[in-house]
């Protein structure tokens, strides 16, 4: 009798099962062109985000992307508009490729965490202690008299100058003759 449907060979697919499992398990041979890359480390400098700041800069076409508008990126010679896309650039898969590095983190042994919380204990603790020291509420509350009554002073001195600015030229606009006739003469003195 000849049936239509078709009949599976379950010992194969059992076997191409099996052979599926042992390829995924297996680490894959790595191809040469992969590159070891070192694992990312802290930035040793500071990010320029200020020196272009309210500054005005000519941009043409013919322009170099070093000198167009934006934040340049030596590394991967692109140009980013503003500063919160630079800042995701370079903390970026891309850039931080072109630099050579992975996207993962060295793991940190218990010393070196130990080592980094007994640190900042020490640092919170000596701040604290120059923060006591430094606060001397009596001695800034002096500071702050001396330099009201060094405000006051200075209004004070040139309010008068503008008095004086405004009555010299008052007489020096009128003729005294003229002044006198018109009966002037005796008001500012």
């Amino acid at each position: 009798m000849t049936t239509y449907r078709k009949t599976w060979d379950k010992d194969e697919y059992a076997q191409k099962a099996k052979d599926r499992l042992v390829a995924e398990n297996e680490p894959e041979i790595v191809s040469e062109r992969k590159v070891k890359r070192e694992l990312l480390r802290p930035r040793d400098h500071k990010v320029d985000l200020d020196s272009k700041l309210g500054k005005t800069m000519v941009v043409t076409k013919d322009s170099p992307s070093a000198m167009q508008g934006g934040y340049y990126c030596k590394v991967c010679d692109c140009v980013v508009k503003d500063s919160i896309n630079y800042l995701d650039h370079i903390n970026g898969k891309k850039h931080q490729r072109n630099l050579g590095m992975s996207m993962k983190v060295e793991r940190s042994t218990l010393e070196q965490v130990r080592a980094r919380f007994d640190k900042n204990k020490r640092k919170r603790e000596d701040d604290e202690k120059n923060k006591a020291e430094d606060y001397d509420l009596e001695a800034r509350a002096q500071e702050r008299q001396e330099e009201e009554e060094r405000q006051r002073a200075l209004k004070r001195q040139r309010k008068k100058d503008k008095k004086r600015a405004v009555a010299g030229a008052g007489e020096e606009d009128l003729d005294p003759e003229l002044a006198a006739i018109m009966g002037f003469g005796g008001f500012g003195k």
